[in-house]
């Protein structure tokens, strides 16, 4: 059952949701890791009751140092064929994932990128579209692919593909960064539809234009 599939969470406190959002996940993709990115409150504790394996951080670094710890866990597993990157604050769906690894198993590909503007599903606000639109636009321009949601925290990566993943960096670029060194493989790559669920939990937590922004930002210091 999905054995062969690791799903890696970033883990930052989220001792609230991360519980459920685990136990809903391993009731169809058993196989998770939590890397605790230096919480201060029970997420680590709380995951790994759900039946996660949780890896720590004793400080905070970052979600692209948190995802490349996931990564280097994952890699362990000699049975590990397929890793799936996913949020830790609810925000991503089971049955998204479940659809973009069959789509990877009948087209044969490496990588599967979520996109929130493949339907219209996601209720995004007028300005998080736009600014998430011109991240994309700037990373089409200055990598070798051609996605439509380059900023999208939900996606599958083969094992090959995995391997050669070196993410440095550590806060929000680290999405074009993982772009931009899969552009440089040979490798297949698509995109399916994904539901992004903006809850009132994450809308609190200033996740809604914010990370948006800074995805902006750290493009264009970086």
């Amino acid at each position: 059952m999905n054995d062969d599939v690791w799903l890696v969470i970033p883990l930052y406190n989220e001792a609230r949701v991360i519980a459920e959002v685990v136990a809903t996940a391993r009731a169809v993709f058993p196989r998770v890791v939590c890397v605790d990115d230096g919480s201060s409150d029970a997420s680590a504790a709380e995951a790994e009751a759900a039946g996660a394996v949780v890896v720590r951080h004793p400080v905070n670094l970052g979600q692209g140092a948190a995802l490349q710890t996931g990564f280097s866990y994952a890699l362990g597993d000699p049975g590990m064929r397929w890793v799936v990157t996913f949020d830790a604050d609810g925000q991503h769906q089971v049955a998204d994932v479940v659809a973009m690894l069959d789509k990877a198993r009948a087209e044969s590909l490496d990588v599967v990128f979520g996109s929130r503007f493949l339907d219209d599903r996601t209720q995004a606000g007028f300005l998080k579209k736009l600014i998430l639109r011109a991240a994309v636009g700037y990373t089409n321009l200055t990598t070798k692919t051609r996605l439509t949601d380059a900023h999208n925290g939900l996606r599958l990566l083969s094992r090959s593909v995995v391997e050669r993943l070196d993410i440095t960096q550590n806060r929000m670029a680290h999405a074009s960064e993982l772009v931009a060194q899969i552009g440089e493989m040979d490798v297949r790559y698509g995109e399916s539809p994904v539901h992004i669920l903006y809850t009132d939990y994450s809308k609190a937590k200033g996740q809604s234009i914010w990370n948006a922004v800074n995805i902006l930002v750290e493009l264009i210091l970086r």
